[in-house]
């Protein structure tokens, strides 16, 4: 433990500490996704498209958003969320070579990258809202890992959150299964949809982000999977 001259204890000295670049890539490219810049005219049709297979509306449960009834109302939110640089939104666009026909090279889900804090290197994942087309694929996992890998080996970021309401049990086991750490519940944060919500907090650390980062690698490697492409080994054993 740091002690200062009066005998307090403090935290550890960052000396050669700099600022982060905010995040701007255009594309990141994967195996099975390459996630694009959200784009009204080139991804809302197929990401209505494919949203509407979710005919319940239970992905949209937990967003302060959607479902949208027609494609004229979600370009509605669509336009001015693609427009903005936080949350600076990614298309997942379907490059998996085992995907259907359907899918392959359309926009089959989003997500984001938000609260940005380049002076102390905290950066937030949220927006996720994946269409039946990319839930429990091996692409949805890519694409958390393309956005873990440009924040922090590319843009050399220290902290990497997720929140979610604390209610949402898939997304809980999303972020345990991910590698983030559980740091608490936030009581009566916020207000969506005229509901009260619990915000449950988790984050991945500079220092844990290499062990992670291995664990998604093997995970994601093309020999983890059966000719049927099904798992051989838990992302969880992985790491």
């Amino acid at each position: 433990m740091r002690l200062n001259e009066l005998g307090q204890p403090i935290g550890d000295a960052l000396p050669d500490w700099t600022a982060c670049d905010p995040p701007q890539s255009s594309v990141l490219s994967g195996t099975y996704c390459r996630l694009e810049r959200l784009d009204a005219d080139r991804h809302a049709a197929d990401l209505f498209r494919a949203d509407r297979a979710d005919v319940s509306g239970a992905s949209w449960t937990y967003l302060p958003y959607g479902p949208f009834a027609d494609l004229a109302s979600y370009r509605g939110w669509l336009e001015p969320a693609a427009a903005g640089m936080d949350p600076l939104f990614y298309a997942v666009i379907d490059t998996d070579p085992r995907s259907d026909e359907g899918t392959t090279g359309r926009a089959v889900g989003v997500l984001s990258l938000l609260r940005v804090q380049p002076d102390v290197g905290s950066i937030e994942v949220g927006h996720v809202h994946y269409s039946p087309a990319l839930q429990r694929r091996r692409a949805a996992t890519q694409a958390q890992y393309l956005l873990m890998a440009y924040v922090f080996d590319d843009l050399g970021y220290r902290r990497y959150e997720w929140k979610c309401d604390a209610l949402n049990a898939p997304s809980r086991a999303a972020a345990h299964r991910l590698g983030f750490r559980y740091e608490g519940t936030f009581r009566q944060a916020t207000v969506a949809k005229g509901r009260n919500r619990d915000t449950a907090w988790y984050s991945i650390i500079d220092a844990e982000w290499p062990r992670v980062r291995t664990a998604m690698r093997s995970w994601l490697n093309e020999d983890n999977f059966d000719d049927s492409g099904r798992q051989r080994t838990p992302l969880q054993v992985s790491r």
